[in-house]
């Protein structure tokens, strides 16, 4: 059994770097043919919404965003916040195709199961 990831993105355009590393490993990780579980939260729920991420300023030498979410969408999964999105009423028929709301039971299930790897950004 290969190990999985989950990564939770709780920054948005408040701190770029940030957001932008979790995007990079989340990208890497699908590329490498790992299990990937994207959770956006906090302000990166806003990166649920349609053309959020091509708003995002690009930085240098970096990949943009919206080519790495479609990576991440491709052969990942991308949720959101359950609370996240109420708080910002977001719903689900709001959000990028392929992208789902779920709360923190689902977290919680994705995490303790044997063989996978959380990271936090």
């Amino acid at each position: 059994m290969s190990r999985s990831l989950v990564i939770k993105l709780t920054a948005g355009s408040d701190a770029p770097e940030r957001a932008n590393q979790a995007f990079t490993v989340a990208a890497a990780a699908v590329a490498s043919g790992v299990e990937v579980s994207f959770w956006l939260t906090g302000e990166s729920a806003w990166f649920a919404l349609p053309g959020r991420v091509a708003e995002f300023p690009p930085l240098p030498h970096a990949a943009p965003l919206a080519d790495l979410l479609d990576v991440v969408l491709s052969a990942g999964t991308v949720t959101l916040c359950t609370q996240c999105a109420a708080r910002r009423e977001i719903t689900q028929s709001d959000l990028i195709e392929g992208v789902r709301i779920a709360g923190a039971p689902a977290f919680v299930e994705e995490i303790t199961r044997p063989d996978v790897q959380a990271l936090v950004y």
